[in-house]
């Protein structure tokens, strides 16, 4: 049975909410909703960053000490507005609605502590928007031992068997940290975290030049890269690890550049993130033939430029190129996981976070 889903994701770059819907059975795509998107306001932004800050002392899942109280309460709300805003967009009733995936916002991603925390309130989610909402999707695989990461993998899969060409096809997610998705057929499926996506280049340029992001990378292209500073950051033991294996959002912010000036800066971590991805090529069973990439990276002409030079001879393209929603790919993704999660169907597998079987998972807050 085919069930009309809307997702929802909030990811690591904190830049706003995205919004998607689609018909699915949580194995094929029926067919593509309208999407949306509600940015965070600098306010909200601030309240997650405090968040962020003030998680690396979190012990318990479900605590919400300091700043993470009100960080809730701004990413529900966030929600809340975007899907209102969504449905009177497109004239879409919450009857017409069979289940939201609401994947929350990480503040913290610690699975070698078994421990992954999602904020946001699901039952105050579903009061106001008058629909059932399935959360906590990464819950049972850390749980159990996986990584709880990449979790879009099946989604990807599910995308790629639309495509009449020759694999292996590796999709890249760049959001705040890159992932990838390695799909040869319907038989292998691995997936894995590569390194930084757009956190550290987001972060710098706040710091900086107090802008959210680096637009088409634009300030990396006038920038030199720091060769030297790149060849020592892959160095981190991360990029050793073979598949799967993820990451927190700020693995890396230790790391300190050698200059202050905006351009090589940026220059420099837009090589990194690409650099940590043509990483992960060696540790994959086949060299791919293609890349996709999606996410706020791909809108990044310096990024993509980059990842051409490093992943020749094999094609390197958009999402959005191929007639995919690059920025809402991952908002659908999680309105496919919730139709799986309603139908019991695995989310994660071995291969894709280490859990010891496939697993299935989220659960539901109904209005």
């Amino acid at each position: 049975m085919m069930l009309t889903t809307i997702g929802l994701m909030s990811g690591t770059s904190l830049d706003g909410v995205d919004v998607a819907l689609i018909e699915t059975d949580g194995k094929r795509i029926k067919a593509f909703g309208p999407s949306g998107y509600r940015p965070y306001t600098e306010r909200e932004r601030s309240v997650l960053r405090q968040a962020l800050a003030e998680a690396v002392n979190l012990l318990e899942r479900d605590a919400r000490p300091g700043a993470l109280r009100e960080a809730e309460r701004v990413v529900t709300l966030a929600h809340a507005e975007a899907v209102a805003a969504f449905r009177a967009q497109n004239r879409i009733t919450s009857e017409a609605i069979d289940i939201v995936g609401f994947h929350g916002q990480t503040v913290l991603h610690r699975p070698d502590r078994r421990l992954t925390v999602q904020i946001g309130d699901a039952a105050a989610l579903a009061k106001a928007i008058h629909i059932p909402v399935m959360f906590d999707f990464r819950g049972a695989d850390v749980a159990a031992g996986g990584q709880g990461a990449p979790f879009v993998p099946v989604y990807h899969r599910a995308l790629a068997q639309s495509l009449e060409r020759e694999g292996p096809i590796v999709v890249v997610n760049i959001g705040g940290v890159s992932n990838i998705t390695y799909i040869d057929g319907n038989d292998a499926l691995i997936a894995c975290d590569t390194g930084p996506g757009n956190a550290l280049l987001d972060d710098f340029m706040y710091r900086t030049l107090r802008q959210p992001f680096d637009c088409e990378g634009r300030t990396a292209a006038k920038g030199a890269v720091d060769v030297a500073w790149v060849v020592e950051a892959l160095k981190h033991p991360f990029f050793r690890l073979p598949p799967p294996k993820s990451l927190d959002r700020n693995d890396f912010a230790s790391l300190k550049l050698q200059t202050s000036l905006p351009a090589d800066g940026a220059a420099t971590l837009t090589a990194f993130t690409a650099a940590a991805i043509a990483q992960v090529e060696p540790l994959l069973p086949k060299q791919p033939n293609s890349w996709i990439v999606c996410g706020g990276g791909a809108l990044n002409l310096t990024m993509m430029n980059m990842l051409r030079e490093r992943l020749a001879p094999a094609t390197v393209e958009t999402a959005e190129g191929l007639g995919w929603s690059g920025e809402a790919i991952e908002a659908q993704a999680f309105g496919f996981l919730a139709a799986r999660g309603l139908k019991g169907l695995p989310l994660s597998y071995p291969a894709t976070t280490g859990v010891p079987i496939p697993m299935t998972g989220g659960v539901i807050a109904r209005p």
